[in-house]
């Protein structure tokens, strides 16, 4: 298994953060994402991001609004992101009043592609979450 781990200060209040990133139904269509479907909620909710010729499908497995922590994995392993055996945890740790830690943690195999390649995917797909929720906040 290949681990790949991003450990970001984001200048805004935990909670904020929180908001935006845990947001398991948030995601905008633009960019590589062509499409986004939902079913259910909380829990166990799937939601589907059709993006470069196919879809990753993803299941929520853990969200505490309180510990700030929240998991997901990918389900399909015909999706077009170069891993299989996905799986992801972030966690948003205050650091005062108007900061916190943002650790998003993913675990997975490599699909197509070398090591290297497939963590800076999943590198950049976390960087990028987490400059979007800078963006989105102003900081």
């Amino acid at each position: 298994m290949t681990t790949v781990q991003v450990i970001e200060q984001v200048n805004a209040d935990a909670q904020a953060v929180w908001d935006i990133l845990s947001d398991f139904g948030g995601i905008k269509i633009g960019g590589a994402i062509e499409a986004f479907s939902m079913e259910g909620e909380g829990i166990g909710a799937v939601r589907t991001i059709t993006m470069g010729g196919g879809q990753v499908i993803e299941r929520l497995d853990e969200w505490d609004a309180q510990q700030k922590v929240f998991a997901y994995c990918i389900l399909n392993e015909d999706n077009p992101l170069p891993v299989s055996q996905y799986a992801a945890r972030v966690q948003i740790t205050p650091q005062g009043a108007n900061a916190c830690q943002v650790e998003w943690t993913g675990t997975f195999e490599p699909k197509g592609a070398d090591e290297s390649a497939a963590s800076d995917v999943v590198r950049g797909i976390y960087t990028g979450g987490i400059q979007r929720a800078r963006k989105t906040l102003g900081v």
